[in-house]
């Protein structure tokens, strides 16, 4: 479940950096004007910004096995210029609505050149290394967001950030009926990598 997991201890994050360190001039950042990378698309995408992993700079990337020779990689600046939606969900660490809010994942997969209805799966992962297999259909199915804020703060990491892949689950059919404790085991938050791979 996801409010079992260690955030800490499962992986040792002490001393590994976020590989969104690097910082990588996203579209529409100035050269020398490069912010710091949040989240990275590889896989089955369209566009790119970015090269192969890098072992020595992508060190938490590498700990968690991920392998790409291209990527599209955002910042802050780059999620926030897309078109963003807020929700209203109950969360299961306090029993309360929260608003939350950030571009619906699909828009998101759309900017990194991966169009909508496109036969592909997901894997979301979030820094523990937490990994959730999701088909684009039911992210879209779902309306599921990359929240970016939450209750108009923006997340921070080692919160629920940097962004948290989220759906409104009071109202979404498979998990409004549910337990609160149960309806987010496929919203990884402190996400900061999306793997496109073509459906079987």
């Amino acid at each position: 479940m996801i409010n079992k997991r260690d955030f800490v201890a499962s992986v040792g994050l002490a001393g590994v950096m976020l590989p969104a360190a690097n910082a990588i001039a996203a579209p529409g950042n100035k050269a020398g004007n490069a912010q710091p990378v949040l989240l990275t698309v590889s896989g089955a995408v369209g566009k790119t910004n970015r090269g192969a992993l890098d072992p020595v700079i992508d060190q938490m990337m590498g700990k968690h096995s991920i392998q790409f020779s291209k990527a599209f990689a955002f910042d802050a600046a780059a999620l926030q210029r897309l078109p963003a939606v807020t929700i209203k969900p109950t969360l299961e660490y306090d029993g309360k609505p929260h608003t939350l809010e950030g571009p619906l994942l699909v828009t998101v997969l759309e900017a990194a050149g991966v169009p909508r209805g496109s036969n592909v799966q997901l894997g979301l992962r979030a820094v523990d290394g937490y990994n959730v297999a999701i088909s684009l259909a039911d992210a879209a199915q779902y309306r599921m967001i990359v929240a970016t804020r939450i209750d108009g703060q923006p997340m921070a990491l080692g919160g629920l950030g940097p962004q948290w892949a989220v759906y409104d689950a009071d109202n979404v059919a498979p998990f409004k009926d549910k337990p609160v404790k149960e309806r987010f085991a496929l919203c990884p938050w402190g996400m900061y990598h999306i793997d496109v791979k073509a459906a079987a």
